[in-house]
């Protein structure tokens, strides 16, 4: 079998050789007890703060705000606790490093006052103090989490309870209840999503999306977004160096043509996770050779494999409901390129890996496959990964076809 490298010398390949019985543990917080940690904050004491602080009108609008901002740069309706103590109200995506809006009493200063109070630091004990614990609160991944914020009458206290990050659907939360008198109690209720949907709910959870660059971000950076344009290309270096490997074709001859994919519309059938966790990220990356017009086997070393890379949040009231994608995924695909790479995930963290694959090319009435590597997590959940080819893509333009649990919508575009 022949083999061609492509871009021969300017990617080195480092190989470590190891023992066959070695094995490789990047997990390292399962070997430490994060809860004796002084930096570690729990979830459920922070939802206990929450709703121990004097809750008042400007404090929910606050969180509102921050969660509706969020929502609108295409992130979940989220509100991190970095941002709640740097700029109060800012949401994530936004660029602004000072609030729009003046907060007299933000609600940092409810946490504030309340971990510095004599009732906190006792019940924390000796092991942390009121600043260790602001401290490493500032600079936790915690977030405030508003499901169906959009329904919030303006005026009703939040339920707030935490995610058990243990897949559970019910979990223990605080109902805040004011007499008459203005005196407040909390009484202990079990909350499920559909209390979340009658009544606002806070969940204090884990931000997983805000250090990506959404495809709202994106289209607001990118002045083409308007017309389905741009794309994430990753350096060159996080392709591997490609080799191909050749057979026999007995194809059409290769005449260039110039089309462009286009991910039109995105459908989630089911939600990955818990309820308490929020939305689902996807990400969905294909690896293509673009604009590829090589004539001879030597020409082929002009040519790098390119992955692009983006990032969708599908909230939780969006299953079933097809949404907007719009996005380029090969920007020039000649007729010379007879499939690509195509793998789409749910962001659910872990360590970096990668799925080797290939896209196929031809060149002189013979494929090429083009090797290369499309990085993902370890824990993501695999949503489909495979090849597409460009028949398929050609006859079902514009038609829903069916990925897993996600229906897809493509359109090729001819110019």
């Amino acid at each position: 079998m022949k083999k061609i490298e492509l871009l021969k010398g300017i990617f080195p390949v480092v190989l470590a050789v190891a023992s066959a019985c070695e094995v490789v543990d990047n997990d390292m917080e399962k070997h430490v007890d994060t809860q004796n940690d002084s930096s570690y904050v729990a979830l459920q004491e922070v939802a206990s703060i929450l709703s121990a602080v004097p809750l008042e009108g400007e404090h929910l609008y606050e969180v509102h705000s921050a969660v509706t901002s969020s929502s609108g740069n295409g992130y979940d309706e989220e509100y991190t606790v970095r941002d709640m103590f740097s700029v109060p109200g800012k949401g994530v995506g936004e660029n602004q490093t000072r609030s729009t809006r003046i907060y007299d009493n933000p609600l940092k200063s409810l946490i504030e006052n309340h971990v510095r109070s004599e009732a906190f630091t006792k019940s924390a004990g000796e092991a942390r103090n009121a600043e260790d614990f602001l401290n490493a609160l500032m600079s936790s991944d915690i977030q405030i989490y508003w499901p169906f914020s959009e329904d919030w009458d303006g005026s009703a206290l939040p339920v707030i309870t935490f995610d058990p990050e243990d897949g559970s659907e019910v979990n223990i939360g605080y109902r805040i209840e004011v007499d008459d008198d203005g005196s407040r109690r909390i009484r202990e209720i079990a909350v499920d999503e559909d209390l979340a949907r009658r009544n606002p709910v806070w969940v204090v959870n884990r931000n997983e999306d805000a250090e990506y660059t959404s495809l709202e971000i994106l289209r607001r950076e990118d002045e083409n977004w308007g017309e389905g344009g741009g794309a994430i290309i990753l350096e060159p270096q996080s392709v591997s160096p490609s080799a191909v490997r050749s057979k026999t074709d007995g194809g059409a001859g290769d005449e260039a043509g110039g089309k462009t994919l286009i991910l039109k519309e995105f459908t989630m059938k089911r939600n990955y996770d818990s309820w308490f966790a929020g939305a689902s990220e996807f990400f969905v990356k294909v690896g293509s050779v673009e604009d590829f017009t090589a004539t001879t086997e030597a020409e082929m070393k002009l040519y790098v494999p390119a992955v692009t890379d983006f990032m969708i949040v599908v909230k939780r009231s969006q299953v079933g409901k097809p949404q907007p994608f719009n996005a380029v995924l090969v920007s020039d695909w000649t007729d010379q390129m007879l499939n690509c790479a195509f793998l789409i995930t749910e962001d659910d963290g872990g360590t970096r890996t990668d799925w080797n694959c290939t896209a196929l090319v031809r060149v002189a009435s013979k494929s090429y496959g083009v090797e290369m590597k499309i990085p993902f997590n370890s824990r993501d959940d695999i949503v489909w990964r495979g090849q597409l080819a460009a028949k398929w893509l050609q006859a079902n333009s514009n038609m829903v076809g069916h990925f897993g649990d996600v229906d897809l919508t493509f359109e090729v575009v001819e110019y």
